[in-house]
């Protein structure tokens, strides 16, 4: 398979029956079928690169709903999610379902201390302010770990129990790790809906994002809710992460990927959390699309692209209808 679909911006193809070589898409007229079992290989595949678009998405969104921040580091905190699984697992021999957990109640309690050092301090700033922090931020997690004994910056593969193993039905190959990575996050955005919808906890999120101050006048401890909400953020950063170093590697640069996930953020409108997961997965779908049929470079302008013309056609989103607060 050549350089333009592999690697961090794509999702590794499954082997199409002998096309192991990617010729499936140059088939002859009269292999229309082998041709489609292509295109849909390219289409799961988009949706597995998608769906990590929109985890990353997810807590941008986050935090953008509880206090009106961008969190530019977020895609650092993938990153930091997919070191801690490595270090885990093949530093220290802890099993790999329990090193996955770890690593993610890891990140999210240094989203929780990022909130409480670093942001809280400045919150009320120009927004200016904490785009810039957010960002410096992220360069301080890169450095960190480049000058982290045994890791450093060079690049790790994440192995999984089930690595290599197919799912196979109608002449379509699925690998295990990209039906995790969609499993992952159907299941991830259900936990989160109902933490929102059925939960006290989600309830004064909710509340809190609406009118902060009006919130806490009503007794609900909005300071604390928001380091929760930087929490939860940073926690599913390192889901993301974790999910995604199995389909490529474990690198300091991979925390790019949070680039990507910001136009999904914007096309589904920023302050909505179905757009973001709507918005990741467009993302995705058409990255893995340019990269498959368009010439090789196309895949990495292909979101900025999409966002672009979102924002000539309705600029709010998707799903991001402008609305009054509630008071």
């Amino acid at each position: 398979m050549n350089a333009s679909r592999r690697g961090f911006g794509n999702v590794r193809l499954p082997e199409i029956a002998s096309a192991e070589t990617g010729d499936a898409a140059a088939a002859a007229p009269g292999e229309e079928g082998e041709t489609l079992l292509a295109l849909l290989h390219v289409l799961i595949s988009g949706i597995a690169l998608g769906c990590i678009y929109a985890l990353v998405a997810l807590g941008f969104v986050l935090i953008y709903k509880a206090t009106e921040a961008v969190n530019f580091a977020q895609g650092e905190l993938m990153m930091l999610g997919a070191f801690a699984g490595f270090a885990l697992t093949q530093l220290l021999g802890v099993p790999f379902y329990l090193a996955m957990m770890i690593a993610v109640l890891l990140v999210a309690g240094l989203g929780v201390l990022i909130e409480r050092i670093a942001i809280r301090p400045i919150l009320g700033e120009p927004q200016f302010s904490v785009v810039m922090l957010t960002i410096g931020l992220g360069y301080v997690a890169r450095g960190g770990v480049t000058m982290t004994p045994f890791l450093g910056a060079d690049t790790y593969a994440l192995p999984t129990p089930y690595k290599g193993e197919m799912l196979r039905f109608a002449g379509l190959a699925l690998s295990v790790d990209q039906a995790v990575v969609i499993g992952a996050t159907m299941a991830l955005c259900a936990a989160l809906y109902a933490l929102f919808r059925y939960t006290k906890i989600g309830i004064a999120m909710q509340a809190a994002s609406q009118n902060q101050l009006a919130a806490y006048y009503m007794g609900i401890p909005v300071r604390g809710l928001n380091a929760l909400v930087w929490g939860l953020s940073a926690g599913v950063a390192a889901i993301a992460g974790l999910l995604l170093a199995p389909l490529t590697f474990v690198h300091v640069n991979m925390g790019l990927i949070g680039l990507k996930a910001f136009p999904a953020a914007v096309i589904g409108g920023f302050g909505s959390l179905p757009g973001a997961v709507i918005g990741g997965l467009v993302i995705g779908v058409v990255e893995s699309l340019a990269g498959f049929f368009l010439p090789e470079g196309a895949k990495d302008i292909a979101a900025y692209v999409v966002v672009l013309l979102m924002l000539m056609i309705k600029p709010t989103g998707l799903f991001g209808d402008t609305q009054r607060k509630k008071v």
